[in-house]
């Protein structure tokens, strides 16, 4: 029993319960010819089952002893400072980003030191490490030609790849020529940061992969790699064929470190002789110029012929936010493109100007580097006088000309805009030359932060999917990670006056790093933390679910970057519709991207289950600003029980017993995020064997033994960042044996590990179960407890199935999985229940298995805090007749009734049919699922995801296709037909999941409930096929045994670089129990409704609804003598159509939202004006030869004949 006052939540012990014969001779019904259904019968039912349930519970998961031993140990509950708290977490996650930061400075100092210092010819050719040419042998045993040999070891901590610490790898894209004499000199001066990569290796072991980028092409990784690399940890390899380099010149991580932030208006030239060749190779390079565009840029394409328009009609007067929402619709406007009448320049050259003009004087877009882009096959003017009038004296505006095609004419017009107007010309006859072309702009943009020379920005790129997690943990999916860059500078002296970047310096940073300074245990359950930068997009939170595999990494180094904004993930409870944010969540954006440190409030929805599932919470939130970068920290912690921490640990270093003997057998787990994150303990140095620590419990158990050698102390402090000294700092070789430990956590293990270590032994009998027979009816498979720590400790009751995965593989992660979660959040509402659930197919594949969770709430001082976690299961419950009844003459195994059990989200717990298990009540009954909705016992909430996926059968021209080779064209082939096969299926899965159901008219259906306000639950009009029961054709008898396909999210797990699906808002409708509206006057009674008018013989069909006292579940019991029609809910979600309330555009941009724009923007150095490198004018200048002679021997051949 609960203490009085505030209870300290200890995590409760679960059992899992599988139910072998459903409700056979369930709730027996003494039926009276006046009354359909007993409705206090029915009472008596959900009264007796959910006793029985709550004592059986108690009494298997032993939840009185569990807190009680917490209680005999020295404990403390005390309230949590928010505020203390952020602070203390953003100082320590600002140092870690100082270690980055201050370890990619010290690369950029060589850098530009080894480009300073001459190279040597001793007349031998120069090698050096190809990763595409390493440990190939030939006949003799030795390095084939051309190949060097390499040393290369698996390592958990890159990405569990082969590699060599003590070297780098030079990696080369294909369309960089690597005999180029710059190329080879860049090459070898480079390779001179070696030991630099090293050190900073040894002086922070954290560090994942450092780099060189080279405005060369080439790519100069540490440690060293072969290309393409083996995952030592995957049985099947990708083909090697397709694994090639990228040119990263264009990648974000890059473009950001060279160019401070731009706004661009591309003109692309729409009139009549911009036609097939010409027309793609225009649309090739406008999507090359998007590709190296960020979250900081801001862009708009305009296609103009005798009129000048934007291309995607939602960005009119204005310049959109170039992040990868809006990237994507400019590209897919390309598609629109159809040639006609003739071009007016001056139309269109004005329109750039003015676009750039209003943005500049009212403040917004980027607020630095402002360009005009035109595309054409050839202008007839300069158009001086438009130049003269907007962009005089000082050219604030740049201008960059792509002359299109063959033709060269107007090819010197061009050339002088660009030039005059500190821009560059070039010209695109192939497919081959666009991205080597378009990369000029970067250089150009560049050259006054390299004139300067002293300022180096460094630059966080957004969060992206990478490499493979050094993690126990068995997924194979990539971890999110961001870089962060800062430019290297060509300070050589050249006879002509140039402003060169040699290329951009950087290290990747996981976001684990990040988690593992901000660690759960310290927020508590369902709380969480998140990062926000100037854009107000998260760099983490966890409801930000990419949803593009990391396929394109492993294949490219190629990362897709994730613009999330924080208004999609924090959903607030009482939002009006789709992207209508609220004042609260709005003033919480705009503090964080202002870097300010506050406090607020809010109420928000929180989805489980692969959004199946909902609950809404108020949190508190704290932030405060991590100083040095673009980034602010924020935390959310429940209001309530989350504003109190226990404090319960046991002393290890002095304890008299050995504390590894709390951690015997086999029958326990720690969490292995916390483990990976290595939140409990970690060497430093990188070079212990600790990284090759085959489970996680063995990694704790080695500091626990270390614990206890003479000398041991504890390292729970972590080392200081690097920037409170010069970068310039050589890093400390840390000793082979540092290590740091989590003092707090690791002792609070061990206290839980004490408290549950008797919890598996086998219960005595009670008089309670002789006494009454009716508890063995309850199989009980499992019962096990979750910690706070992130202990799991179980016990098997039964034989164990080999064939099936046991619990313990899925469950491990304690307070982070749903089943607690949820068992916390009851507790709130009804402190002596337990939460039931069961997987949402389980009807499909066998015996229901249904998991009882209760949370356990310590008390101190009359404060409470959560402890522990406990499962246990049931098998089989026969309720045989009602007590005090003389006899039974219909159970709900009849003809006549459905009986069922619902959970508070509205999923079936247990009915007569097995297969109706796990599923959702609507899609089995939507007409009495709408009817418990409309009397309030159930709440209909709608959930907006907008990070949904969409299939999309539209398709826009890409240029980034490399040359199609002999057998591309069948390969092609066979990938577009095997694709389109699979979304087929996903949609005739789904249309065979919703074609099958009851039918009957809505408008048919009267509830006799009168107070149902009709515009409360009014179904919205802004989705497509919003959720419409699926009607279907009438039956003469109502069929309780139809079993609907199981329904499943045809785009839950689907990969967004698949063909043809496409990122959009989706809209679902999820349900909570009212348990209030069954409560009167602190009495649980049972409500009476019935469905008339439902059938044209005018009969009506009644049920009842009763809560289950001690759970969240509630009892319903239908009449079936009725052949009422029943119509099919979904909750599979659906997209959201903005096109009827948002002028004709399918989406709602969020380019209104509140930014920030970086603080240092270099774009204009006084000298600039000296560089006259503008463009290729000897390619010009042959062009036009080549047309003078032609057009002389023309004239003379026309004189001669």
């Amino acid at each position: 029993m609960l203490f009085k006052g505030q209870n300290v939540l200890l995590k409760t012990c679960h059992r899992t319960f599988l139910i072998f014969v459903l409700l056979t001779q369930i709730l027996p019904v003494f039926l009276e010819q006046e009354e359909d259904i007993p409705h206090n019968e029915v009472k008596n039912w959900a009264l007796q089952f959910g006793v029985d349930l709550w004592e059986y519970g108690k009494m298997k998961t032993r939840m009185n002893e569990l807190q009680r031993k917490y209680h005999d140990v020295d404990i403390n509950v005390v309230r949590k400072d928010g505020l203390i708290l952020i602070r203390e977490m953003a100082t320590e996650v600002k140092n870690m980003m100082d270690f980055k930061m201050s370890a990619v400075m010290r690369i950029m100092d060589s850098a530009e030191q080894a480009a300073l210092t001459p190279r040597g010819d001793n007349g031998q050719p120069f090698r050096y490490y190809n990763a595409k040419r390493l440990n190939a042998f030939g006949r003799d045993g030795g390095p084939a030609e051309g190949t060097r040999e390499m040393t290369l070891t698996p390592n958990p901590h890159f990405d569990h790849l082969p590699v060599n610490t003590t070297l780098s790898t030079v990696l080369m894209p294909d369309n960089v020529n690597e005999n180029d004499p710059n190329t080879l000199n860049a090459i070898q001066w480079s390779e001179h940061l070696d030991p630099l990569f090293i050190n900073n290796f040894e002086g922070d072991p954290s560090l994942s992969w450092q780099f060189f980028g080279s405005s060369r092409g080439f790519l100069r990784r540490y440690p060293g790699i072969s290309w393409p690399p083996v995952d030592m940890s995957k049985e099947m390899q990708r083909s090697k064929s397709n694994r090639n380099i990228y040119d990263f010149r264009s990648s974000i991580w890059y473009v950001n470190a060279a160019t401070s932030p731009k706004d661009i208006v591309i003109l692309v030239d729409n009139s009549g002789s911009m036609t097939g060749h010409r027309a793609n190779l225009a649309r090739a390079t406008i999507e090359a110029i998007l590709n190296t565009l960020s979250d900081n840029d801001f862009v708009n394409v305009y296609k103009f012929t005798d009129t000048t328009e934007e291309t995607v009609a939602c960005f009119r007067d204005q310049l959109a936010q170039a992040n990868s929402e809006n990237i994507r619709f400019l590209k897919e406007s390309l598609g629109t493109l159809k040639p006609e009448n003739i071009a007016n320049f001056s139309s269109a050259l004005e329109t750039g100007f003015k676009i750039l003009q209003k943005y500049n004087q009212s403040v917004q877009g980027s607020q630095c580097n402002q360009a005009i882009m035109l595309i054409t096959d050839g202008p007839d003017s300069t158009y001086k006088q438009i130049f003269t009038k907007y962009n005089s004296p000082h050219s604030p505006v740049r201008f960059f000309a792509y002359l299109i095609g063959k033709d060269s004419s107007g090819a010197r017009e061009m050339y002088e805009m660009a030039c005059q107007n500190k821009g560059y010309y070039t010209r695109i006859s192939h497919y081959e030359e666009i991205r080597e072309n378009v990369l000029h702009y970067i250089e150009v943009m560049a050259r006054p932060m390299v004139m300067y020379q002293n300022d180096h920005p460094i630059q966080w790129t957004p969060a992206y999917v990478g490499g493979r997690a050094d993690s126990f943990s068995d997924n194979r999916r990539g971890q999110l990670m961001t870089t962060v860059t800062t430019p290297v500078f060509d300070r050589r002296n050249h006879s002509v006056r140039v402003a060169n970047v040699l290329g951009v310096v950087g290290t990747d940073v996981a976001i684990d790093q990040i988690n593992k300074l901000v660690p759960a245990y310290k927020l508590g359950v369902n709380g969480y933390s998140f990062i926000v930068n100037n854009n107000g997009h998260v760099l983490y939170h966890p409801d930000l679910r990419p949803i593009e595999n990391n396929d394109l990494y492993e294949d490219t180094l190629e990362p897709h970057y994730i613009s999330v904004d924080l208004t999609e993930v924090e959903l607030v409870e009482n939002e009006n519709g789709p992207r209508e944010n609220h004042t609260v969540l709005l003033e919480l954006r705009n503090d964080m991207i202002d870097q300010k440190e506050g406090e607020t409030e809010m109420s928000v929805k929180v989805h489980y289950n692969n959004m199946r599932r909902v609950t809404t919470r108020r949190n508190k939130y704290f932030y405060n600003p991590i100083e040095g970068t673009p980034f602010s920290l924020g935390l959310a912690i429940p209001e309530g029980y989350g504003m109190y921490e226990l404090l319960a640990e046991q002393e290890i270093k002095h304890s008299q017993k050995n504390v590894t003997d709390y951690f015997k057998g086999d029958n326990w787990r720690v969490h292995p995020d916390w483990d990976s994150q290595k939140v409990y303990c970690e060497y430093t140095s990188g070079t212990s064997g600790e990284q090759w620590f085959k489970t996680a419990e063995e990694r704790v158990l080695h500091f626990l033994s270390r614990s206890r050698r003479p000398g041991w102390k504890w390292m729970s402090l972590r080392p200081r960042s690097p920037l409170q000294r010069e970068h310039h700092h050589i890093s400390t070789k840390q000793d082979k044996d540092a290590y740091y430990c989590d003092k707090t956590l690791l002792q609070s293990l061990v206290l839980d590990a004490m408290v549950t270590e008797g919890l598996e032994k086998r219960p005595f009998r009670s008089h309670l179960e002789d006494k009454n027979q009716g508890y063995d009816i309850f199989g009980l498979t499992l019962s096990f407890v979750a910690t706070r720590s992130g202990l799991l400790r179980w016990t098997n009751l039964t034989n164990i199935d080999l064939n099936a995965p046991h619990f313990s593989e899925n469950n491990v992660r304690a307070m982070d999985e749903t089943w607690y979660k949820r068992a916390v959040d009851q507790h709130s509402i009804e402190p002596e229940s337990f939460v039931y659930s069961v997987p949402f197919d389980v009807g499909n594949y066998g015996k229901p298995l249904v998991t009882a969770t209760h949370a356990v709430f310590v008390e101190h001082k009359r404060a409470q805090s959560s402890s522990s976690s406990c499962w246990s299961t049931i098998s089989t419950y026969d309720f045989g007749c009602t007590l005090g009844s003389s006899s039974c003459r219909t159970t709900c195994a009849s003809d006549k009734l459905d009986c069922y059990v619902l959970d508070n989200n509205g999923f079936i717990i247990i009915s007569e049919n097995n297969e109706h298990t796990g599923r959702f009540f609507g899609q089995i009954d939507g007409t009495i699922m709408d009817s418990l909705v409309q009397d309030r016992i159930y709440k209909k909430v709608p959930v907006y995801d907008y990070q949904g996926a969409c299939s999309n059968d539209k398709y826009h021209f890409s240029g980034s296709a490399n040359r199609l080779m002999v057998f591309d064209a069948p390969k092609i082939f066979l990938s577009f037909l095997l694709k389109n096969i699979v979304l087929l299926f996903f949609k005739l899965k789904y249309v065979y999941g919703t074609a099958l159901a009851y039918t009957q008219e809505d408008d048919d259906m009267v509830d006799v409930y009168p107070d149902y306000d009709q515009e409360q639950y009014a179904v919205g009009e802004d989705i497509i096929d919003d959720q419409d029961p699926i009607i279907s054709p009438p039956s003469n008898t109502y069929s309780p045994s139809f079993i609907p396909p199981y329904e499943s999210d045809p785009m839950e797990g689907v990969d967004m670089g698949q063909y043809g699906i496409r990122p959009c808002d989706r809209k679902v409708d999820l349900y909570i129990l009212q348990p209030d509206r069954l409560n009167t006057s602190g009495q649980n009674n049972p409500l009476k409704g019935k469905l008339t008018n439902c059938h044209i013989t005018g009969c009506e069909r009644p049920f009842s609804v009763q809560k289950i006292p001690h759970s969240n579940l509630i009892l319903l019991v239908v009449d079936t003598m009725c052949p009422c029609g029943s119509k099919q809910l979904s909750i599979i979600p659906q997209e959201v159509n903005y096109e009827l309330r948002n002028g004709g555009c399918l989406h709602k941009p969020k380019d209104s939202l509140y930014r920030k724009r970086l603080p240092k923007c270099i774009n204009y150095h006084p000298e600039e004006t000296e560089i006259h490198i503008c463009g290729d004018a000897s390619r010009m200048s042959a062009d036009v030869l080549a047309l003078l002679v032609v057009g002389i021997g023309g004239y003379i051949y026309a004189f001669l004949s």
